[in-house]
């Protein structure tokens, strides 16, 4: 959906013009192809040995903050974590659809309170120790007691968002987990929660093992993963790679294909595609959309692209002045030309966003209408909020290139330029990945650059992670705090029908756009690159995925 841009200023257009002038992209040329003489039938490569033992390189754009799934809140980490755990459902390869994991099946009861959940028999964590009951019902008590002695001190954000906060908190959805035997656990809940199921299937909620965390800490197990999963954990180089081993004992025979799986960090878009090119990775993400072309046109490589199910914004801390009216918000939402952003910047891949959810996904509102791109309006509503010269900030921008943001810090660049036509001087700030994330969090930023990809296939996990008051200190990191939409959302979440649902999803985002606690910018098609010879790959809208079923011609 890459629009032409017919009406948008020669300044806007210019200054991304510049940007990218000094980052065109060098591609090798084909090699010459020998002159025909007469020479005896080359002996033909003898054939690898069946036994001969397999190794996948996964090359990305940052290494995984932590290893402990319940902590994490990123991609990065979740790539490499799906890899050594499994949650209670999972979803099919290329939806959302739930599907049994290591949950074979459940019951839920008629008043929506009761879940009942048939475990799988005979799986063992990598450390030997039996996976049962018991050992659902301690991972839960841990990321929803704070007493527990194993809870993380800074808490859990993934479990405070998608299941109302802790223990004894007004809003928290679990009242009671029950080992009813060891091969059935029964989920008590304070009140009904319409995405429940979708929820259990989410790479934070992954079951890990209790003797391990036992044995590690709270602190230590991050560093020292040990699940069902189809991959061990074997060694993490900081910064560099971590590798995973072939779990011998998977409960689900015949995978993995491969017997080591590696994922080694390589910040820069192109050196990754280099890297592949020249046969040291054989998958990478986070593709240049410039190079989608490249790619196609190489016959050693394969061009996969990942279903749209994200969206990258500009967020306000409205916490801090001036941010904090909504004029400033609103003048910024004016100012930013997001048509030509996209074009300049995603070459195809890639549509302005109005909603902070896809609209892939339902209970999208298409009614709303986007600002257009309108500086004089922009003026004009600064200078009602008082600031009729503009103002200083800082806006801080993503260090490693994201699904939903290919170049976080190049299009920082230009909404600095089209924020400098309307007196807004800005200073561009980034920082180490983890540490960015962190900060973020906990609200030292004042304007700022994000994004979020869809984990569950369900529009809380868009409008509620990010934007529910009660998920400040969590994911909602512009800590805008509307009790109306919060009060929606809680109401969303205990409908009956996903029609209802929908409707109350969409004067949400009438709120949220009226609002304007953050700058949708982009819904992006993620491309990512193969090597020929990988096969079985299936990128998942949710951003990451099991390799198990990935295997090597």
């Amino acid at each position: 959906m890459k629009k032409r841009i017919l009406s948008a200023t020669m300044t806007s257009l210019l200054a991304i013009s510049m940007l990218l002038a000094g980052c065109s992209q060098t591609t090798q040329a084909p090699p010459t192809e020998p002159a025909k003489t007469e020479q005896p039938a080359p002996t033909p490569a003898p054939e690898p040995a069946k036994n001969e033992p397999k190794q996948l390189i996964v090359g990305r754009g940052g290494d995984s903050p932590g290893l402990d799934p319940i902590r994490e809140t990123d991609g990065e980490s979740f790539r490499v974590t799906e890899n050594i755990f499994d949650t209670l459902v999972g979803y099919e390869e290329e939806s959302t659809k739930v599907v049994p994991s290591l949950a074979e099946k459940w019951e839920i009861s008629e008043d929506g309170l009761t879940y009942t959940f048939t475990l799988r028999q005979g799986v063992k964590f990598h450390d030997g120790t039996d996976f049962n009951a018991e050992a659902v019902k301690w991972n839960f008590e841990r990321w929803m007691d704070k007493s527990n002695p194993f809870h993380n001190q800074d808490g859990y954000y993934y479990y405070n968002d998608m299941f109302g906060g802790y223990k004894g908190d007004p809003n928290h959805v679990i009242k009671s987990v029950e080992a009813v035997d060891p091969n059935t656990v029964k989920f008590t809940l304070n009140y009904p929660l319409a995405p429940f199921i979708q929820n259990l299937g989410m790479s934070p909620f992954a079951i890990a093992s209790p003797a391990a965390v036992q044995a590690a800490g709270a602190e230590g197990f991050t560093e020292k993963p040990v699940g069902t999963g189809p991959f061990k954990f074997k060694e993490w180089k900081r910064n560099d790679t971590i590798t995973l081993e072939k779990n011998p004992d998977y409960w689900n025979k015949g995978y993995p294909k491969v017997d080591t799986l590696v994922f080694k960090s390589i910040p820069e878009n192109t050196a990754r595609l280099t890297a592949l090119i020249n046969g040291e990775i054989d998958l990478m993400d986070g593709l240049n959309p410039d190079d989608a072309e490249t790619v196609k046109s190489n016959s050693e490589l394969q061009l996969i692209l990942r279903p749209s199910n994200n969206v990258g914004y500009i967020g306000f801390n409205v916490e801090k002045q001036p941010f904090d009216n909504p004029k400033v918000r609103e003048a910024i939402a004016y100012a930013i030309n997001k048509p030509a952003i996209v074009e300049a910047f995603f070459a195809g891949l890639g549509q302005p966003a109005v909603n902070p959810m896809p609209p892939t996904l339902w209970g999208h509102n298409d009614s709303i209408k986007d600002r257009e791109y309108n500086l004089e309006k922009a003026k004009q509503l600064l200078a009602e909020a008082g600031f009729p010269n503009g103002f200083k900030t800082q806006f801080w921008a993503m260090p490693v290139p994201r699904p939903y943001m290919p170049d976080g810090v190049k299009i920082a660049e230009a909404i600095q330029q089209d924020l400098k036509q309307i007196g807004i001087e800005t200073e561009i700030v980034t920082m180490e990945w983890a540490t960015y994330l962190e900060k973020t969090r906990i609200g030292e930023q004042t304007m700022f650059m994000l994004g979020w990809t869809g984990d569950n296939g369900d529009p809380d996990n868009f409008l509620a992670t990010l934007l529910d008051k009660n998920n400040i200190d969590g994911n909602n990191n512009t800590r805008w705090a509307n009790d109306e939409a919060s009060q929606l959302m809680m109401k969303a979440k205990q409908a009956n029908t996903q029609a209802e649902r929908e409707q109350l999803y969409k004067q949400v985002q009438e709120i949220i756009f009226k609002e304007v606690p953050m700058v949708p910018l982009a819904h992006s098609t993620p491309a990512l690159a193969a090597s020929a010879n990988v096969v079985d790959y299936k990128p998942h809208p949710k951003g990451s995925e099991s390799l198990e079923k990935v295997d090597i011609k």
